[in-house]
């Protein structure tokens, strides 16, 4: 059956999209998510006229705004340009301006994977030490594919995502996916690092992995990666991302096992050094989690000095209890 728009909702959408400069804005939101600042440059036009317009657009319920630190980013609203999305699909994108909206859009877009590039660059040798300590990363992420199973995921979180690595890896398997970070810059590269995967669609959040700006039950699979070492406290970062989890979803916890590396404290600053199979097990029971699975993938020969990786999968049951909720600002 075919939903019905109720007539005043249909005539502020209209309204709002009927402009020059509005539809050119929606047409280069459908191809992903752009700061303001990203929509100057490409349309030419002063700041305060792209932020008049993007206004009339986020009332009119087509585009949803979130901040990014200093930063506020757009994109389409799902479910609600239902209106507009056939008119955009049908518009030839061949013809200017929008093909010479999309030219500049491919350059901001270039210039975004330029600067990625160079915060690699700085910060490579540094990563690379860690990385040389445990198994290859294309070996977890293979553990992580086959803990997970072949099957779609729906709706996924990644709490941490960092560069975006794991979003890059599940987000082609999930309907919906999101990144939180608690840093812009890594929100940048990620960004960059996706966008050059022809990831354009999912939507990346500044946000604290302790307090998640994300309602109770609004994800299938929650994602925490190499994060909890650097917290202080992890116990209650995997509550709130249990909480995250919808009834029958799944969170998956990939950290080190405990270690004796006092150099990674120091030096990378890890909070803690590693963690028991039993503690991040019971923290997740604690949250209302059951059915916690285990993986251990341990360095080559049992090298001394080297790092275990441990996968932690836990499920939420059908029946949604156990997991308190929370005020979402």
């Amino acid at each position: 059956m075919t939903a019905t728009v109720p007539f005043a909702d249909a005539l502020s959408v209209l309204r709002a999209a009927a402009e020059e400069t509005r539809l050119r804005i929606l047409v280069l939101l459908g191809e992903g998510e752009l700061s303001v600042s990203d929509l100057t440059d490409i349309l030419g036009q002063s700041q305060p006229r792209i932020s008049r317009h993007l206004k009339l657009l986020v009332e009119a319920g087509l585009v949803v705004r979130h901040r990014e630190g200093a930063w506020a980013f757009f994109r389409l609203r799902e479910g609600v340009a239902g209106l507009v999305a056939p008119l955009i699909a049908a518009l030839d994108a061949a013809e200017p301006p929008l093909s010479e909206d999309r030219a500049r859009l491919q350059a901001v877009r270039a210039q975004r994977a330029e600067a990625a590039q160079t915060f690699f660059a700085r910060l490579a040798p540094q990563w690379d030490r860690v990385r040389s300590l445990h198994v290859p990363e294309a070996t977890v992420e293979a553990a992580v594919l086959d803990v997970l199973g072949h099957g779609p995921i729906g709706s996924l979180v990644d709490l941490g995502t960092g560069t975006g690595r794991m979003l890059g890896l599940l987000a082609p398997r999930a309907a919906r996916a999101t990144g939180l970070d608690a840093n812009h810059t890594m929100l940048s590269v990620a960004r960059a690092n996706l966008e050059r995967q022809g990831l354009t669609r999912i939507d990346l959040r500044q946000g604290d992995i302790h307090a998640p700006p994300f309602g109770r039950a609004s994800f299938d699979l929650v994602l925490i990666h190499q994060v909890l070492h650097y917290l202080d406290d992890p116990a209650r970062a995997l509550r709130e991302a249990a909480r995250l989890v919808a009834p029958g979803g799944r969170l998956l916890v990939v950290d080190f096992a405990p270690h004796s590396l006092e150099f990674l404290r120091a030096d990378e600053a890890h909070r803690r050094l590693g963690f028991a199979p039993e503690q991040v097990a019971g923290w997740l029971s604690e949250s209302g989690l059951t059915d916690v699975r285990l993986r251990h993938l341990a360095p080559a020969g049992g090298a001394e000095h080297q790092l275990t990786v441990t996968l932690w999968l836990a499920h939420h049951p059908e029946a949604a209890s156990g997991i308190p909720d929370r005020a979402v600002a």
